[in-house]
């Protein structure tokens, strides 16, 4: 029902979306794993504490009886209870059905439950493109992962520079002409892979991206980690697969509520997915683990459900972030900063569960207030700029608005402006390609001798994970001081760092 919207189709009858709806209020899969539990087992195989609280009561301290009961193996979770066997041919198993429910809901053709997150989805990905071709058309600010499986396999990346909002320190997207131009000058290009919405909720046109692409004969692949709420509500942005997309990663624990490491890979519909599919089916086999934890993809069964079947839930979630907006735009030391990512060219919408609060005028940083609020207030804000905090309010969560109102309020103001450093630096020049300088020899060398080096990695603050520098790029003075002034702040840390503290740098030998 679903996927006919998406692709346009003709709209579906009232008795198809009620049968629709229905659908969505079953978990195949979580339901096979409480049957399962329900019974009285000796259990003699993985994991070792056999669902049994007394053989590892520290994990079961830490999970619950619950968890550890329907922890099983994944061969024998899909078990057939009719017959106990253990593989019936042609069967459709629970799990099986749980992410054909997952497609349904998010309009996609399929769906793949992924337990190694939306990493493990940009790995995916990144193999898929580099099985089209070596060329890829691809947003600069995409996420760490993404250029890590670049990296590995071999991609070559024509990097499209989104537009970068240097005073809040926010990476947003990029526009359909950008993409236009950059397969045009790059007609070996097999692909293009964008971010969509940004860390700070700017959602790019991918309708219109989605077009460009595919009037140039490739796919578009979309890291949609932080839109997995994106299409379950009116008020919500459209999701990417209802809107062209062929392959899109989706981090579903990030809004929609499964467990931390869960994730979904949507395919989309047209030509280019449906010949897609079986090299992401085959690439997923060869990346998922052979153990792939019961808990995690139960969790995505009912985070699935609880988003698809409780809007009013979400349109709580919506009001709550609005009442909070509401109070900044009339509050005299905080600026509410939405209109700053819509006003930027490559955005046509934003996040409304992502509120971004501009500190600039407060009489303090971002990061000293991140730091503060989570000291004296222990509240935790996904996100901290020089210039600018960012709140995220889970799509189905209920949330104290007076309570961190309030916090914001109790927070000290100084008499005059602290000083902000520029949040983002500028692009470093590139003097190798991704592969050459990560498998080279490096040597570790000071951060005064790393600058006009070739760095072997890729450096990223985080969060957000965008790197601000890749392996193959020289390091700049200005690129030296942001990464060991990230390092060196209370709400930070910098992923592939070979020294923590950024003292020392990994360059090519």
């Amino acid at each position: 029902m679903l996927e006919s919207l998406s692709r346009g189709d003709a709209a579906p009858t009232a008795s198809a979306v009620s049968a629709a709806a229905a659908r969505q209020q079953h978990t195949p899969y979580v339901d096979a794993l409480r049957s399962l539990a329900q019974q009285d087992w000796q259990r003699l195989h993985v994991p070792a504490h056999h669902g049994v609280v007394e053989n590892a009561p520290g994990v079961a301290a830490l999970v619950g009886a619950d968890a550890m009961r329907i922890d099983f193996p994944v061969l024998f979770s899909g078990v057939d209870q009719e017959t106990w066997h253990l593989t019936t041919p042609g069967r459709v198993t629970p799990l099986m059905r749980a992410q054909q429910l997952a497609a349904e809901a998010w309009g996609a053709s399929r769906t793949w439950f992924i337990t190694n997150g939306a990493s493990g989805g940009n790995h995916v990905a990144t193999t898929v493109a580099r099985a089209l071709g070596a060329e890829v058309v691809m947003q600069r600010s995409v996420h760490s992962s993404v250029i890590d499986g670049a990296t590995h396999v071999g991609l070559e990346p024509h990097f499209v520079h989104g537009s970068v909002d240097v005073g809040l320190g926010a990476s947003h997207g990029v526009t359909a002409q950008q993409v236009a131009d950059a397969l045009a000058e790059h007609p070996g290009s097999a692909s293009v892979y964008l971010v969509s919405p940004s860390y700070f909720g700017a959602v790019a046109d991918i309708a219109a991206i989605a077009r460009v692409a595919h009037d140039h004969g490739v796919p578009l692949i979309v890291d949609e980690a932080w839109g997995s709420h994106f299409g379950m509500h009116p008020e919500l942005p459209v999701n990417a697969a209802r809107l062209g997309a062929d392959l899109v990663i989706s981090s579903t624990h990030k809004a929609a509520g499964s467990l931390t490491q869960s994730a979904m890979l949507h395919l989309g519909h047209g030509p280019h997915a449906a010949a897609l599919e079986s090299l992401v089916d085959r690439v997923v086999r060869s990346f998922q683990s052979t153990s792939s934890s019961a808990l995690l993809l139960a969790s995505l069964d009912e985070a699935r459900m609880h988003i698809a079947t409780r809007p009013d839930l979400v349109g709580r979630a919506i009001d709550a972030a609005q009442a909070i907006r509401g109070a900044i735009r009339a509050d005299r030391r905080y600026r509410d900063a939405t209109p700053d990512v819509l006003a930027r060219a490559d955005a046509i919408a934003n996040d409304p569960l992502k509120i971004a609060i501009d500190t600039r005028g407060a009489g303090i940083t971002g990061g000293d207030a991140q730091h503060l609020l989570l000291r004296d207030h222990r509240v935790y804000c996904e996100l901290s700029t020089p210039a600018a905090l960012l709140a995220l309010v889970g799509a189905t969560s209920a949330i104290d608005v007076d309570r961190f109102l309030e916090a914001l309020q109790a927070l000290p103001e100084a008499d005059t402006e602290p000083e902000r450093p520029i949040a983002l630096p500028a692009q470093c020049e590139r003097a190798m390609g991704l592969g050459e300088a990560f498998f080279s020899g490096v040597e570790v060398v000071s951060a005064a001798d790393a600058v006009g080096r070739v760095s072997a990695d890729a450096l990223a603050a985080y969060p957000p994970g965008v790197p601000n520098v890749l392996p193959g790029e020289v390091l700049s003075a200005e690129v030296v001081s942001f990464l060991r002034a990230t390092a060196a702040s209370p709400a930070g840390y910098v992923r592939g760092a070979a020294d923590p503290a950024l003292d020392a740098f990994r360059v090519v030998a």
